[in-house]
């Protein structure tokens, strides 16, 4: 098997004398993606913030492509795609302008085919010259998902990746997921509940006091639509 792009050993992470995070260990190579289950307050967000080398943890330590994830130089970072709860995207730029920014930053070849080309990946083409701050939730993450991945990453760092998004929009985050598995992309995302994505390629474990630990048998089932459905089905009520 390949070298891990994503790894962490023995990572621990604090906050005063409450333990978030216990011991975790995990190795994800090329192609691979780990999805990590748990409920609010579980971790998931910390412990993606240490493999992404954004804190520092209080023990153990993370690596992306084999340094250190506090270590790693500006070449290797933009190797790296990162999807959090927050879009980092700018309010006031057009959907356009994010996207060349970002494209910028990650030294993005033929930039503004690039941007043509996700923003109609994302269903975001006849929006591309509106503001952001006009955009709704859904809209938002669906440029944040082009905004994480329009830079062809050899990593991906997700925290729940099909947040806001509707049955359509969680249709088209896993399929993008599936796309970058398949060229070889290492994934490492966060969900409230397994669903699936590519059983070949996803092997999903539960975040529990702090511990990465097996899924139950069977798994928790749920499709990546499933939180979509749920709240469409509200609605209808």
């Amino acid at each position: 098997m390949d070298a891990p792009a994503i790894a962490a050993r023995g990572l621990c992470k604090s906050f005063g004398a409450t333990p978030v995070l216990r011991g975790v260990d995990l190795a994800i190579p090329p192609g691979r993606a780990l999805m990590i289950i748990g409920q609010n307050g579980a971790g998931k967000s910390t412990l993606l913030g240490l493999l992404a080398g954004l804190g520092a943890p209080t023990g153990g330590d993370s690596s992306l492509f084999g340094v250190s994830s506090r270590k790693l130089e500006p070449a290797a970072r933009r190797r790296l795609g990162i999807l959090t709860h927050q879009s980092y995207l700018y309010p006031n730029l057009t959907a356009r302008e994010n996207l060349d920014f970002f494209c910028a930053l990650y030294r993005v070849a033929r930039p503004a085919a690039e941007i043509d080309r996700w923003l109609e990946r994302v269903g975001l083409a006849g929006f591309a010259n509106e503001r952001v701050r006009a955009f709704s939730r859904g809209m938002e993450q669906r440029l944040a998902l082009a905004r994480a991945m329009i830079h062809r990453p050899d990593a991906l760092l997700m925290d729940e990746p099909f947040a806001a998004l509707d049955p359509d929009g969680a249709e088209l985050a896993a399929a993008l997921l599936r796309e970058a598995l398949a060229r070889g992309c290492a994934v490492a995302l966060t969900a409230h509940r397994a669903f699936e994505l590519d059983a070949a390629r996803c092997a999903a474990r539960v975040l529990i006091r702090g511990r990465l630990l097996a899924t139950p048998a069977g798994g928790d089932g749920p499709d990546a639509n499933a939180d979509a459905r749920d709240r469409s089905a509200a609605a209808a009520r």
